[in-house]
């Protein structure tokens, strides 16, 4: 990777009580120039570092951008390979966190979002409300209807399934780009476990999750105008889907085996047992029944009706537990900062 020396960085609140916070944005930039200038030119004044990421464009868009924007706060940066906005993001994490930055917030260059929100969205983390902050589309229906069909028939699909993954169950629009997190936090994360593709969004509530993070979302419009979507909807739905499955049964297994044994865990152990004894059982008995042509005995069927009917409580129970676990106690303030190591090489000449 190749780009600017970073400008020197600001005292950090743990250094200076008087400081303003830092907060940096993060930009991946692929086949956006035509609205890239725009998007950091409406960047409120009080984001003190830019983070343009070109991810290996066809259209160079670092050098575009460091030909024609003069923002004295812009670094730029470029990927010699496509790493996904995924991973275009992650390199803007490692990079705000050398700056210490209090708040890192996510915007995309194609200028569907508005840039302007940028202080909206670090607000609640800075009042310690949240530790990350996501953008929502379907808050308002009139802003919902502006999303072409598809996307928006795809995306609610996609709230439903993430909810169960995630274990946020009161978020939508979970392939929203429009994001913060605090610094804290962002330190803390598996940052090179990390999907660095489409799925990057929906991988991150997951890990943040884990951590026990406060999500809170911002309603707001999407502009969309003549720039193209590069996910291929009918290829990545499937990948979704299965990624968010896969998620699910890891979020179980962190949440409930591995770091804590609860009610949760008890009822979901015992809903599983009991169905599965109930389904092997009813496999059985059919399969006894068609091969010696004599029925089953009505105890023993109304044992595996029992064992199906209790299973079904205790996994809605689980859910109902599940579903009351989401985080609502901020973390950050917990959290002690890593000091990451360098992980960006600059060079002048570039």
């Amino acid at each position: 990777m190749y780009g600017l020396k970073p400008s020197p960085t600001k005292p950090s609140n743990e250094d200076a009580h008087e400081s303003p916070p830092i907060i940096s944005v993060v930009i991946p930039s692929y086949r956006v120039t035509s609205h890239i200038l725009e998007v950091i030119k409406r960047i409120p004044d009080s984001v003190s570092h830019i983070l343009v990421i070109d991810d290996a464009c066809p259209d160079q868009s670092w050098r575009f951008v460091e030909d024609n924007c003069q923002d004295p706060r812009v670094t730029v940066l470029r990927h010699e390979q496509n790493q996904g906005v995924g991973g275009a993001v992650l390199t803007g994490f490692k990079l705000a966190q050398q700056f210490k930055s209090d708040v890192i917030i996510k915007i995309d260059g194609d200028g569907q979002m508005d840039p302007a929100l940028a202080d909206t969205f670090a607000e609640p983390i800075l009042s310690g409300e949240a530790d990350y902050v996501k953008g929502n589309r379907f808050f308002y229906l009139d802003a919902a209807e502006s999303m072409p069909v598809t996307r928006r028939i795809g995306n609610l699909g996609l709230t439903f399934i993430s909810r169960f993954s995630t274990g946020y169950y009161s978020t939508s629009d979970p392939t929203n780009g429009y994001v913060a997190i605090s610094g804290p936090l962002a330190n803390n994360l598996p940052i090179e476990k990390l999907s660095k593709r489409y799925f990057f969004e929906t991988d991150l509530l997951f890990r943040i999750n884990t951590l026990g993070g406060v999500v809170v979302e911002i309603p707001h419009d999407a502009f969309y105008g003549e720039e193209t979507s590069h996910l291929n909807a009918s290829k990545e739905f499937f990948n979704f889907f299965k990624k968010n499955v896969s998620t699910y049964f890891k979020r179980l297994f962190y949440q409930y085996i591995l770091r804590d044994f609860n009610l949760g865990s008890l009822l979901l152990f015992g809903g599983v047992t009991l169905g599965t004894a109930g389904l092997l059982g009813g496999i059985f008995a059919a399969f006894e029944s068609w091969t010696t042509g004599q029925p089953r005995s009505g105890g023993a069927l109304a044992i595996l009706e029992v064992q199906i009917i209790l299973s079904a409580i205790f996994l809605v129970g689980f859910l109902n537990f599940d579903v009351s676990r989401e985080p609502n106690k901020p973390i950050t303030p917990r959290l002690t900062r890593r000091h990451a190591k360098p992980l960006v090489q600059y060079d002048d000449e570039n």
